[in-house]
């Protein structure tokens, strides 16, 4: 069962620095055990709705914007607001800021895509603050990883991905990712700039339309949306979210004793199963669980997840 829509106990803007204020709230039980949702994108934002399944479970729920999202400002909807600022250890060390700001001594982490790529990064670089970690639709920003989603994964919607090729310059379209990394990041004209985020964000939807019961995304029908999302995923990725070649999957050391669920889906065309695969291979205490789903995961995958959260919630062991 899961907990009706409820609100924030609390919310804040937390200076991290770099002119960058972070959005942040907290929901369920203020004395609850500290949990921390990390979002998907880059760019995606919090969400209202993740709040009923920690509090169904007993958990206080931290989550936050990440840096140029959300409600953090400023905005990178604005293209004018640079990206210099906006990297995997910016966000890990705002992860840091934010939990000392609450006071919280150790909390577990949970993330989806993007996210999962994050909250690993974290965890390994503070072990000592991460309990647990539930790790939904899990990906790796490698090269290889970034190349098959928006290159080889064209195979599967051929004319989507004509129309994304396209939308590169002729000579750049060999590396589409860091050639939309330039027209959204450096290319003067608003238009241009429009038009590849619109581009980007169309086959972002494609790849996704194969799952069941999927529909456009409505929030792609938004701009400004558009423009934040596309700038912050080709940033991030052309950059492989400045971790180094297999970083995070030479550090699965690290999280030895931290009790992990890997919940993924085997028809996921934007992540292949072989990456949660090979991290459950590399963490000492992960547990994989694969569904017939695909990345967005649905009932099926929701299901798992509360499980996993009540299986760790305070009082269950």
């Amino acid at each position: 069962m899961v907990h009706p829509a409820i609100e924030p106990t609390e919310t804040g803007m937390l200076d991290v620095g770099d002119g960058q204020l972070v959005y942040w709230e907290a929901s369920g039980n203020p004395n609850g055990k500290p949990a921390l949702a990390l979002h998907s994108g880059p760019g995606v934002g919090s969400s209202p709705g993740r709040r009923r399944a920690f509090a169904s479970a007993g958990y206080r729920l931290v989550q936050f914007d990440q840096r140029g999202c959300g409600r953090s400002t400023p905005s990178v909807s604005d293209p004018s607001v640079g990206l210099e600022h906006n990297t995997t250890h910016h966000l890990i060390d705002d992860i840091e800021r934010l939990r000392e700001h609450l006071g919280i001594e150790r909390w577990l982490v949970w993330g989806a895509s993007w996210g999962t790529t994050l909250a690993l990064a974290y965890a390994q670089r503070f072990p000592q603050r991460v309990s647990e970690l539930v790790l939904l639709s899990v990906t790796l920003a490698r090269p290889s990883d970034v190349h098959w989603l928006y290159h080889e994964a064209g195979r599967f919607f051929p004319a989507e991905w004509a129309r994304f090729r396209e939308g590169a310059p002729e000579g750049d379209r060999h590396d589409l990712v860091a050639a939309y990394d330039r027209l959204l990041n450096e290319q003067p004209d608003p238009e241009v700039r429009a038009k590849a985020a619109a581009d980007w964000c169309a086959w972002e939807d494609a790849v996704l339309s194969l799952e069941e019961g999927w529909k456009p995304w409505d929030r792609f029908s938004d701009p400004a949306f558009r423009m934040t999302f596309a700038r912050l995923c080709a940033h991030y990725f052309s950059n492989a979210a400045w971790l180094g070649e297999d970083e995070l999957l030479r550090n699965m050391g690290r999280l030895a004793g931290i009790p992990g669920v890997l919940i993924h889906g085997r028809f996921d065309i934007q992540g292949p199963c072989d990456m949660p695969w090979l991290v459950a291979q590399a963490w000492p205490g992960a547990e994989l669980e694969l569904l017939p789903v695909g990345h967005s995961g649905g009932e099926a995958m929701m299901a798992r997840m509360v499980e996993a959260l009540a299986r760790f919630a305070p009082g269950s062991r």
